[in-house]
């Protein structure tokens, strides 16, 4: 692969999540290893994943327009065509076929990635939506020179998690360690109703280990409300580094879609999920069916006996849990970014 830039166009924040950031921030490190450089260009941000991309090299330039507008696009182009960007990335749901078209215009070449098919039309080069009812034939509406990445052997995991790909799990007969994992933000405070309802079953001998992502705005809450829970089995970690090894101490986990879905799938880690937008409940809608993920259902319609109903259920059927383990990995093998690199750089990918 040549020393040349991959300009990045995503954004963060508490409503959104991190979750577009941190998953182009796995394709970022894999083309930082064949020589390349990245620029993130971001028109809103958190502190917390702003440090994040820093630790990585990354380059991050803050842009100065509304997202999706036009002049997004003209800035980006110019960055793009200034730092020698081989190609831009575009993740996003507020980005358009407009915004799209606009950088095709520009001569850019675009791998937009998507999910379940959000715009009218596509103008990209690739388009990549790594969901398992994902093909092709969901993207009628698009150019002639258009090419399509999709399904879960594209997702996109981070380095730390590359290593875990042949990892065989235990399944114990009775689940007794729980993640519970809301991603980077966590606008709806889900993590807090989550304590406050397995709480309720710590005497169920069930140790639970709670990762607060780095943007979450309730982590003085969350810390308040552990401490007035003397002796129950409940961890706080915040921001953690080491998510693969946290998910192999867990049989199960409880999480809101998002990137941590396809990486506990890789991990094998039974997991229930809740939804927070109607992309993500297709996407945990379709996996439910296919028997690989438990669907809580969307995060407003939140009840706590659900909650400690399915988690008793699932801790209990050592078969579920296993089939669950079983489907997830044969969906991610932890090779999606190699992939995506074969298709930007044809050849060229170490």
């Amino acid at each position: 692969m040549p020393s040349s830039a991959l300009m990045i166009r995503a954004d963060a924040n508490i409503a959104m999540g991190t979750g577009h950031v941190m998953r182009c921030l796995a394709l970022a490190q894999r083309w930082q290893e064949n020589d390349g450089s990245v620029v993130f260009a971001m028109a809103e941000s958190t502190p917390a994943i702003d440090d994040c991309l820093r630790a990585e090299s990354a380059q991050i330039v803050r842009l100065k327009c509304p997202p999706n507008s036009s002049e997004d696009a003209r800035q980006v182009s110019q960055l793009a065509q200034d730092s020698h960007a081989a190609w831009v990335v575009v993740d996003g749901y507020h980005f358009d076929s407009e915004y799209q078209r606009n950088l095709k215009n520009a001569g850019l070449k675009v791998l937009f990635v998507d999910d379940c098919s959000q715009c009218e039309h596509y103008f990209a080069d690739l388009v990549l939506d790594q969901n398992t009812h994902a093909s092709d034939h969901t993207y009628a509406n698009c150019e002639s020179y258009t090419q399509f990445l999709t399904g879960p052997r594209f997702s996109m995991l981070r380095r730390e998690f590359r290593r875990w790909s042949h990892w065989e799990r235990e399944i114990p007969d009775i689940a007794r360690r729980l993640l519970v994992t809301i991603g980077g933000s966590d606008p709806d405070g889900l993590t807090l109703r989550l304590i406050k309802a397995l709480a309720k079953i710590s005497r169920f001998d069930l140790e639970v280990t709670v990762v607060a992502g780095g943007s979450n705005p309730d982590l003085p809450e969350l810390r308040r409300m552990l401490a007035a829970l003397p002796g129950a089995p409940i961890h706080l970690v915040s921001n953690s580094n080491n998510m693969p090894e946290l998910m192999s101490q867990s049989d199960l986990a409880v999480i809101c879609a998002g990137g941590t879905l396809w990486e506990l799938l890789l991990m094998g880690c039974p997991t229930l999920s809740y939804s927070r937008t109607p992309v993500q409940a297709r996407i945990i809608a379709g996996l439910n069916t296919d028997g690989v993920v438990r669907s809580m259902g969307p995060v407003e319609d939140f009840e706590e006996n659900a909650i400690v109903l399915a988690v008793k259920q699932l801790a209990a059927s050592r078969d579920c849990r296993e089939k669950m383990a079983a489907r997830g990995k044969k969906l991610v093998d932890g090779g999606g970014v190699t992939r995506i690199l074969q298709h930007l750089a044809p050849g060229d990918v170490a």
